[in-house]
């Protein structure tokens, strides 16, 4: 190798190596967009440990995460040079050297709103804060309280949820909605949003992905109870979608203008899981409507089990997995998408 190789090949192994440190971890927050396996490990209705979730994962092991195979915040990590797979605080598999470098607090079926997470006893979004300060403390004794505190500061957090807020909880339960009109309720979430993220930036957060709700009228559930229009997207739930990602950007906006070295940005799925349901030759799909597990309009879950002969044989055609999950392939679509418009900078 020549001199000039050489010092060309050391300026790109400096360059590569600055690039993945800038982000050591990803930390994760949310919702079954995000739990990948949490769930297993608490008594809950709310699990996808079992056939066919995950029959498409690496070993076709079903690990708890609502899909046929990786959700989103595994190919971001990915992205970002560290692991292929985000692992589950609580899983008993792993240690404090796997979640050095991710790790997800996420349980399907939680949400901003307390009183969604009650709804199928899952973890709390308040629950989730405390175990990421329990994380911390296990970080600083593994990685040395300076190496632990950069690690937490150059980490990039992840969260998404919301969607349960609305359908399982305001839409479904009489409790918020004799509260609150579906302004109101936006208001209230958006309120607790900021409240959680300023909790952990007082924590030492301070680059953070702010996920906002997918085209919620068209998950497959809601396109089947949504008869009365020929089983079209529930243009009500999508409006409700649109407008409270708007709340969102406008929230996060205000926190990059009043908490210094924060950066929150926002990984807005909307658009792209639209365009997925609308245009989905163009990405290679083939059903939008439906699920690919059983009979894809209500059964998520339980109830999308391993012995139901309606389910199709080939996930990467469809672009929902369940009645209200993405499939592997749409997972992919997704992360991509949200890495170009909002994590690039991060890199």
């Amino acid at each position: 190798m020549g001199y000039q190789h050489i010092v060309l090949w050391l300026a790109v192994s400096v360059w590569t190596a600055a690039a993945a440190a800038k982000v050591p971890a990803i930390i994760v927050f949310g919702d079954s967009t995000m739990d990948a396996g949490n769930n297993n490990q608490i008594p809950t209705i709310a699990r996808s440990d079992f056939k066919p979730y995950g029959r498409d994962f690496s070993g076709g092991k079903p690990t708890g995460r609502f899909s046929n195979g990786r959700i989103p915040s595994d190919f971001i990590s990915e992205a970002f040079g560290l692991k292929s797979a985000i692992p589950a605080y609580l899983d008993p598999a792993y240690k404090i050297s796997d979640f050095a470098v991710g790790v997800t607090f996420a349980s399907a079926g939680s949400g901003y709103d307390s009183a969604t997470s009650d709804v199928l006893s899952v973890i709390s979004l308040s629950k989730q804060v405390e175990y990421f300060k329990e994380y911390k403390t296990k970080l600083a004794a593994f990685q040395g309280p300076e190496k632990a505190r950069q690690t937490i500061s150059e980490a990039l957090y992840l969260t998404s949820m919301g969607t349960n807020d609305f359908l399982e909880n305001y839409y479904t339960m009489p409790r918020r909605r004799s509260q609150y009109n579906i302004d109101q309720y936006q208001t209230f979430l958006v309120g607790l949003a900021e409240n959680f993220l300023r909790q952990i930036y007082s924590l030492g957060a301070r680059k953070i992905s702010l996920g906002g709700l997918p085209p919620m009228g068209c998950l497959p559930l809601e396109r089947a109870t949504n008869f009365m229009a020929g089983s079209s997207c529930n243009g009500e739930y999508n409006k409700v979608s649109s407008d409270f990602n708007g709340r969102l950007q406008n929230m996060a906006a205000k926190l990059n203008s009043e908490l210094p070295g924060i950066r929150v940005t926002n990984s807005n799925p909307y658009n792209i899981v639209m365009e997925m349901v609308q245009k989905p030759a163009t990405y290679g799909f083939q059903v939008v409507s439906m699920g690919c597990c059983a009979t894809g309009t209500f059964e998520m879950g339980y109830i999308c089990d391993r012995f139901n002969m309606f389910t199709c044989t080939d996930a990467s055609k469809y672009v929902f997995w369940d009645a209200f999950h993405p499939t592997e392939k749409a997972n992919k679509v997704i992360a991509d998408h949200v890495m170009k418009t909002a994590l690039a900078e991060f890199l």
